[in-house]
């Protein structure tokens, strides 16, 4: 045995060091392309593993492929990293695990479904580390925390308080941008930490964003790699990429949406214009309900949006999702409530005078089993809903509700757009925006992600068909007593700690 083969020597650059000396416990680190994600995660595994006898590490990405690649081959994964060690029988990598002299060990995880989730039901993860965390759905993350918990290992002093822990990698984009910036981006300061209310697990969050500036080896090694992260193609892409922005959405399935356009400030609606609500029914995952207005005039607002004649305005939601204790919401959970009160619950927010024309409902809220329907048991109680045309995409020469509503979202000839969101309706804006399309099925979106606000828009849309043209276009009009409702302002969840 060579002494060299016993010695392995670790570097991490300053935002790394940042992650590992953290005294958070679930991080996201990470935000653009080459900020060195992955040599974070083997780093921190190899060392505390070295450290602490008898931890047990998971390190997941969603397809296997993409974990060996990435972790296990090429001159910086485990495989050449830990050669000297293997040579001298410290370490022994056995397929998918990697086992420590002191009974530590490595398990590179993958969870392409949702379903496979469950075969990590009896694991006890001391630490989790997810490469991608974007590629996987909500369900799953929260699934594996909950998995998260360690008993009965005895930790150097300089680590106590800060195992068991989470460390994940992340891009924008992909299934899980919305639970990942709604989780990590929104919610505090970046690298501010503080504790996540008991629903969310409890812990020390923290977002470190990193960018390929702080990952001076890629600077180094690949000079040209800026360049080509400069040169991705549409301006959004680069901005994500290359300057981690959460703002931005690449490959979102509704690439036409711009706040600038489509999100306007409430104004007072006039009473002569055609109103319908729009309803997805959910109980176990959030229930949406939309009423809309159709424009029957080209209509200016206070602010100098055009309203043009026949667009739909959705002027208010109603989300039935479900909020911790300090009032943020738990992405893609719903109330249970049962469907007597969310049809007590549209009632309330009706008000006095509005006449709603009519109402469309997920087609599913009219299936018969055993007793009445969802849809008759709110009927029951005098909401009355018809079914939605329930077509996603175009078939036997028929437009589908995704097409009705991009159609809308592009507009007219003279490209002003034909639906409209007032900025009260925040979840329709938080998740509509940052859905993906079906990887095996582009012409859909991935159902996967929190798509009820867009199942309930494109009944809606469906309910009016739209050609693409509006004729005779008289002169645009401002309605009388215009009023503004002031910008709905972002809350912060309360409770944090500061370290």
């Amino acid at each position: 045995m060579a002494a060299a083969d016993a010695e392995l020597y670790i570097s991490l650059h300053a935002k790394q060091q940042v992650a590992f000396d953290s005294l958070a416990t679930e991080i996201l680190y990470g935000g653009a392309a080459g900020g060195g994600k992955s040599h974070l995660m083997r780093m921190a595994a190899i060392m505390w593993c070295a450290e602490i006898p008898g931890l047990q590490i998971y390190l997941f990405r969603r397809i296997r492929d993409d974990l060996v690649k990435n972790h296990m081959e090429g001159p910086s994964g485990f495989r050449e990293r830990l050669a000297g060690w293997v040579r001298c029988g410290f370490v022994s990598i056995v397929e998918d695990e990697i086992r420590f002299w002191n009974g530590s060990k490595i398990y590179l995880c993958h969870c392409k479904d949702e379903k496979d989730r469950f075969k990590y039901q009896g694991a006890e993860i001391h630490v989790l580390l997810i490469d991608e965390l974007t590629h996987f759905t909500d369900k799953i993350y929260r699934f594996l925390r909950n998995r998260v918990r360690m008993v009965g290992i005895t930790v150097p002093e300089r680590y106590r308080e800060r195992f068991p822990r989470i460390i994940c990698g992340a891009n924008p984009g992909g299934v899980g941008h919305q639970f990942v910036k709604m989780t990590f981006i929104d919610r505090a300061q970046p690298l501010e930490i503080y504790r996540a209310p008991d629903s969310e697990g409890g812990m020390l969050r923290q977002y470190i964003p990193a960018q390929l500036n702080d990952n001076p080896s890629m600077m180094l090694q690949d000079p040209g790699y800026e360049l080509r992260l400069s040169g991705l193609g549409s301006e959004s892409l680069v901005r994500a990429m290359r300057y981690g922005d959460w703002n931005i959405v690449e490959g979102a399935f509704f690439d036409l949406i711009r706040p600038e356009r489509h999100f306007i400030r409430p104004f007072e609606i006039p009473r002569h214009w055609t109103r319908f609500r729009a309803g997805d029914w959910g109980r176990a995952s959030p229930f949406c309900i939309g009423w809309y207005a159709v424009a029957t005039e080209t209509t200016v607002t206070g602010d100098g949006a055009i309203i043009p004649r026949g667009a739909l305005v959705k002027y208010r939601e109603w989300y039935g999702i479900k909020t911790g204790a300090d009032g943020v919401f738990i992405p893609n959970v719903g109330l249970k409530m049962d469907a007597e009160t969310v049809a007590k619950g549209i009632k309330e927010r009706e008000k006095p005078g509005e006449s709603i024309t009519y109402g469309v409902l997920d087609p599913s809220a009219f299936q018969v089993t055993s007793g009445p329907s969802i849809a008759e048991r709110m009927a029951a109680e005098g909401v009355v809903f018809g079914p939605g045309d329930n077509k996603r995409v175009p078939g036997r020469g028929a437009m589908g509700g995704w097409d009705q509503m991009s159609a809308r979202l592009r507009g007219d000839e003279d490209g002003r757009p034909m639906l409209f969101f007032f900025t009260t309706c925040i979840h329709s804006i938080r998740t509509i925006p940052a859905l993906q399309h079906d990887q095996d099925r582009p012409e859909d979106l991935d159902t996967t992600a929190e798509d009820h606000a867009a199942d309930e828009t494109r009944y809606a849309c469906m309910s009016r068909p739209w050609v693409g043209k509006v004729p005779n276009d008289p002169p645009p009009v401002a309605p009388p007593g215009t009023v503004l409702a002031p910008m709905p302002h972002t809350r912060r969840s309360a409770g944090r700690i500061r370290m």
